[in-house]
């Protein structure tokens, strides 16, 4: 059976996943579709607007057929980590190529890894500025071009894991369609996922319901809560107020002394936007801050993050028929662990970061998210 690889996060599953997914078994012929899905917290460390249940069986729904989450300690990180672990588990699942989105699908992205080796480390001299705006310096003035599109840096980023860990697998760059990544409106069928959770807090169901397939239509029309850190704070002040600075310190991501200045601004502001404004600085994204603000929520320290990044395993949300034909096919082959359904034993072990995430998430629904759920199965019709 010949698999293609999809690495997601379907926040939500809207009509352009569709097409991505349909086109992904076009291009490669694949008979299998092996998604591998953040869970409850997206790259920017921002709760999903479904949970990773939900989101799951609408893949199924429509095309997937096996759907595997990613852990919390890839998927909730920059985009060279992000990748890095997405693909590690979609090698470990034997696909053949990997097939993903991006503003320009034509660039070499293949010639800029290699690039980037040839740089040296005295290329990156300005201090007041960022890696990233320094590595695009150094690409326009070789090749002309910048990495500045989010899907194009992903795509930057799959290229460069594939290589460096050898995964060998065949990457397959498709043009994006429809809306930009950050457009706030919906403008027609395909839709970003950003518009479509700014139309969902607007109350716009007739745009909703033109952007996303009926099921994940009726499970947005019925969400009574819109997740997000504005929920969180609460969590997060009382973490920063009450505990100890050498605990804080010790927080993943956590950079020395900032622990210092979060837990006063803390102290100081009642809410969540006037918080992040107050912390942001040059130095940290918007993106950082919110990672390193779930990893504290969390109490997640650098040693308990490092080893579960050593520690990867598959958490299997679902299948269709074929994708439980796939995984006999595939499961003695397997290098990870295969996590079927989670007990006492597991929540304490390897996946208690998502574990806790999931027990995090429950703020937003009450629907239990780890502990004895099976995966879903899904009859094609």
């Amino acid at each position: 059976m010949k698999a293609v690889g999809l690495v997601v996060e379907y926040n939500p599953f809207h009509n352009g996943h569709l097409y991505h997914l349909q086109k992904a078994k076009e291009v490669t012929g694949a008979d299998v579709v092996v998604a591998v899905m953040s869970g409850n917290f997206t790259q920017r460390g921002e709760p999903t607007i479904l949970d990773k249940w939900q989101r799951a069986r609408a893949a199924l729904n429509n095309g997937v057929d096996l759907v595997i989450e990613l852990p919390l300690v890839s998927a909730v990180e920059p985009a060279d980590r992000f990748a890095a672990g997405a693909l590690q588990l979609l090698a470990d699942m034997q696909v053949e190529s990997v097939v993903f989105g991006a503003e320009h699908p034509h660039w070499d992205f293949h010639h800029m890894v290699d690039l980037e080796k040839s740089f040296q480390a005295d290329q990156f001299k300005q201090f007041d500025q960022t890696y990233a705006t320094q590595f695009n310096q150094q690409l326009k003035e070789r090749i002309g071009v910048s990495l500045i599109d989010p899907n194009d840096i992903l795509a930057f980023s799959y290229y460069k894991a594939n290589i460096n860990s050898r995964f060998g697998l065949r990457l397959v760059p498709i043009q994006r369609t429809g809306s930009q990544y950050h457009d706030q409106q919906i403008r027609g069928k395909v839709a970003s996922a950003s518009a479509i959770r700014n139309s969902v807090t607007n109350k716009q169901q007739e745009l909703i319901q033109e952007a996303v397939p009926e099921d994940t239509f009726e499970e947005l029309v019925h969400l009574k809560m819109i997740p997000s850190w504005d929920q969180l704070y609460p969590l997060l002040r009382n973490q920063l107020i009450q505990a100890p600075q050498s605990l804080l310190a010790q927080t993943y991501q956590m950079s020395e002394g900032l622990e210092n200045r979060l837990k006063r601004i803390a102290e100081q502001e009642l809410t969540f936007d006037g918080f992040i404004k107050r912390v942001k600085t040059k130095r940290y994204t918007y993106a950082h801050l919110t990672r390193l603000f779930l990893y504290t929520v969390l109490q997640a320290s650098e040693t308990e993050v490092h080893n579960a990044i050593y520690h990867p395993y598959h958490h299997l949300l679902g299948f269709t028929e074929m994708g439980q034909e796939y995984l006999h096919h595939v499961k003695k082959q397997l290098q990870y662990p295969l996590i079927t359904k989670v007990d006492q034993t597991l929540h304490h072990g390897d996946f208690t970061l998502d574990y806790r995430a999931g027990k995090l998430y429950q703020m937003f629904t009450p629907d239990e998210q780890d502990i004895k759920r099976s995966p879903i199965r899904v009859t094609v019709k």
